[in-house]
């Protein structure tokens, strides 16, 4: 396989790119939770090993070089092993990326409204066009505690089913793509969504929900958008203000 400069498959360096600027976006859209949360990709030709955010980085100091290559049983696989990898992140991502193989990048944040939505008992209510993307397409997670219990994984995933967005409840949002662009751009999406939910149960104003048949079509078609178009401009943005996580 071929290797660039920085001793890494051409494959996995672009995985290590795309995964650097996921980090970078978050941060630059405001979804972060200081030095908590993770996003990973997983390590293109292998089933059992990911790229995770080094533990105690802010996301916008993670670059391409300082992601920390793991396997599904939290060992880090860097020729340096002296990295410090969050137990929390390692369960919930591990779990997910040991059971969907078709999944290549998994995303988890504890963003305001989606941390709101994870507080109600009906969850999600899908309210508007861009929401409708939702529609009887996101899973729900019942809180366990802080995800430290490797039981956790089993249940986890059986939530998830073939889904790939969660409502991890009391808790926060979850994102599963076939690339870090559609997990990234899920993500942004399911945050958006349940902002929209918020504000309009805010009013105290009756809620009016479009008819069914249209909520179905639209879902459909926003379903066969996988990120890639709007990916190429979030990249142009971030170069044009720094271009350090590709190093």
């Amino acid at each position: 396989m071929a290797e660039n400069g920085n001793g890494y498959s051409e494959a996995e360096w672009q995985a290590r790119v795309d995964l650097a600027a996921a980090y970078r976006l978050t941060d630059l859209f405001g979804m972060t939770t200081l030095i908590f949360n993770h996003i990973t990709a997983r390590v293109p030709g292998t089933d059992d090993q990911f790229l995770i955010n080094e533990y105690g980085l802010g996301y916008d100091e993670v670059k391409a070089s300082n992601l920390v290559r793991i396997d599904l049983d939290g060992k880090v696989r860097e020729e340096d092993d002296d990295h410090r990898i969050n137990i929390a992140g390692y369960v919930i991502h591990s779990a997910v990326h040991g059971a969907r193989h078709d999944v290549n990048c998994v995303m988890h944040t504890h963003t305001p409204y989606g941390m709101a939505v994870s507080a109600l008992e009906e969850g999600l209510l899908p309210l508007q066009q861009d929401t409708y993307r939702f529609h009887e397409r996101v899973a729900y997670h019942e809180f366990e505690g802080i995800a430290v219990d490797t039981d956790e994984c089993e249940r986890l995933v059986t939530d998830l089913g073939d889904k790939n967005a969660m409502i991890m409840r009391n808790h926060g949002l979850l994102t599963a793509g076939r690339s870090v662009a559609e997990a990234w751009t899920l993500m942004w999406q399911l945050e958006r969504a349940c902002q929209v939910q918020v504000l309009a149960q805010s009013t105290g104003q009756a809620i009016h929900q479009a008819p069914l048949p249209a909520i179905e079509k639209t879902a459909a078609m926003l379903e066969m958008m996988h990120g890639s178009m709007e990916w190429e401009w979030l990249l142009r943005v971030l170069d044009r203000q720094d271009t350090s996580y590709r190093e």
